[in-house]
């Protein structure tokens, strides 16, 4: 057993950690299974991965060595306009949380793609931060992986230094050095020594040496850093926040709303250095194809909190005319007119890394 009791394992396989990951998704199965390739072969597997989701093959999900517990949507969302929505990610989040077995929880966006020692380094963090906030390392594909390169990253083969040389940095956000990324840098002749793989370590008469080599993490005051793309808290913190507020519905400001909650009790945020790499896929900048929830979701937000969200995006829809809104004010925004068909093909970036 590990002296280590930052790395308690979750049953007698001293290969899990005592960890639930939970993550939801619809209809981006492909950036699923990329996902679930990633943690199955990580330092160490969680205890469980906890998958909101209608649409998986159970077939496909059983090819992973991961015990992965597959739990079905329960709410169909009403937009403003009085269209069903399938996906209420807030929703999901917190339905996930109320089936982990496991105290400490990690969320993670379903295009995220986990560096190897992820789930091993947050979860020591959670050990020892446990009243906290954790928001980990986003890097941002510039393309989606290839067929090829998800059977590799599927098989264990695909390297992080493949995924780094792929990915970029947001530029709007705090970013780490990336050297602060790797934990893995033990001596070569412990390494040698042992012969054994990292993930045996944890369970040998080094766990100590390695349990000490932590990638580092950094307290903020900005909660509006907080990116809920990848983040770990423990259950009780999650409970004491309520979750996610389900008055946010479809895009944006739910997840700043869940910082500010946590602010407000007392919770303290750090940012990680622990990378998750975002799967590319198309945005639209601005996000015009989210327009009515943002502006929703805006007015929800200030309500509860009398400060305006996402203000850049608002900015640039009042300059399109589309929003009547200014920073001082106290009313709801209002829409103007919805974009046009060739304002949202101009809007829409197929090869752009993020929003």
């Amino acid at each position: 057993m590990s002296l280590n009791s930052d790395l308690q394992t979750a049953n007698t396989d001293s290969k899990l950690a005592a960890v639930s990951v939970i993550t939801t998704c619809y209809g981006r199965n492909t950036h699923l299974f990329n996902l679930l390739s990633s943690l199955e072969h990580g330092s160490v597997k969680p205890a469980e991965v906890i998958i909101i989701n209608d649409d998986a093959d159970p077939k496909r999900l059983a090819e992973f060595d991961l015990n992965i517990i597959k739990i079905p949507t329960t709410i169909i969302s009403i937009t403003k306009a009085g269209s069903k929505a399938k996906f209420d990610i807030g929703h999901n989040r917190n339905l996930g949380s109320e089936h982990a077995s496991q105290q400490s929880l990690i969320f993670l966006d379903v295009d995220c793609i986990v560096a190897p020692y992820f789930v091993e380094q947050m979860t020591l963090k959670l050990q020892s931060y446990p009243e906290a906030l954790l928001m980990a390392q986003p890097r941002y594909l510039t393309r989606p992986l290839t067929d090829e390169e998800s059977l590799q990253l599927k098989a264990g083969e695909l390297p992080s230094s493949h995924l780094d040389q792929l990915s970029v940095y947001n530029p709007y956000r705090y970013n780490f050095d990336p050297e602060d990324s790797k934990p893995s840098a033990l001596p070569a002749d412990l390494i040698n020594t042992c012969n054994v793989s990292p993930a045996q370590l944890i369970d040998s008469e080094l766990s100590d040496a390695t349990a000490k080599i932590k990638t580092p993490l950094m307290q903020t005051d900005d909660y509006g850093a907080f990116w809920s793309l990848c983040f770990g808290i423990n259950r009780q913190q999650f409970t004491k926040i309520g979750g996610f507020d389900t008055q946010y519905v479809g895009y944006g400001a739910e997840d700043t709303d869940f910082a500010f909650t946590a602010r407000t009790l007392g919770i303290d945020l750090y940012l990680t250095a622990d990378v998750a790499y975002h799967q590319q896929h198309s945005v639209y900048r601005p996000p015009l194809n989210h327009l009515d929830s943002i502006v929703l979701n805006a007015n929800r937000f200030y309500n509860k909190w009398q400060h305006w969200p996402m203000q850049g995006w608002l900015q640039q829809f009042v300059s399109m005319g589309l929003i009547k809104w200014q920073k001082q004010q106290t009313s709801p925004i209002q829409v103007i007119r919805s974009p046009t068909k060739k304002e949202l093909d101009l809007a829409h970036c197929a090869n752009a890394p993020f929003v």
